[in-house]
């Protein structure tokens, strides 16, 4: 079954779990994006695992060196899951995985500004990684022609465990359902809307 993980890209620990508060009755992931980390610091992390102790904690790093200390940084905060760059070398996210290991935590490796996703997410499966965002940023998903179809295709030929992020809506979420992944991560379509409970109750919805 196919886990939806919310991505809050807020500024604040304050806004970040009044909106945590509203959605977590749906959804099983809940994500600090890196902006919010790179705002308040590892303090949030341990804010939301205290708040929601139930829910799994994605740190959203996109860690690109030192991979086995920031991880272990993460994990201590109390982080179920933190990123490393796909872009990243081999070491690093060896190092972030021998971290995940020694504090029964787990690895996730993002997509974000590699070439070949496909071919990179199967590479890092082999490295531990649990499992492989297929991701499209903010600022790809604004240029011109970007669709989220990129990804869902990407997820069906992968063969390994993926989540998709860039785009998943109300709109997508069934075909993102559909291609395997295992997690769909949705950002702007539950914290963008005027409701936020109803947007993740109706998207928990489309994946049951």
């Amino acid at each position: 079954m196919t886990q939806l993980q919310v991505a809050i890209d807020l500024l604040t620990t304050e806004d970040a779990i009044a909106l945590a508060t509203k959605v977590a009755p749906y959804v099983d992931i809940i994500e600090l994006g890196t902006p919010l980390i790179k705002s308040e610091g590892l303090s949030a992390i341990t804010a939301m695992k205290d708040a929601f102790p139930d829910k799994l904690v994605f740190a959203d790093f996109k860690t690109a060196d030192a991979g086995e200390l920031e991880a272990d940084m993460a994990f201590k905060a109390g982080a179920d899951y933190v990123t490393i760059l796909g872009s990243t070398g081999d070491s690093t996210i060896a190092g972030a995985v021998k971290a995940a290991k020694a504090h029964g935590k787990a690895v996730v490796v993002d997509t974000i500004g590699v070439q070949d996703r496909v071919k990179r997410a199967q590479e890092v499966i082999k490295l531990g990684a649990a499992f492989v965002e297929l991701h499209a940023g903010l600022d790809e998903q604004a240029e011109a022609g970007y669709s989220i179809q990129v990804l869902i295709d990407e997820a069906t030929r992968a063969g390994v465990p993926v989540s998709i992020a860039g785009g998943v809506n109300l709109d997508s979420i069934q075909a993102v359902k559909e291609s395997g992944a295992v997690v769909a991560v949705a950002g702007g379509a539950i914290y963008g809307t005027k409701d936020p409970a109803a947007a993740a109750k109706a998207l928990k919805e489309a994946l049951n």
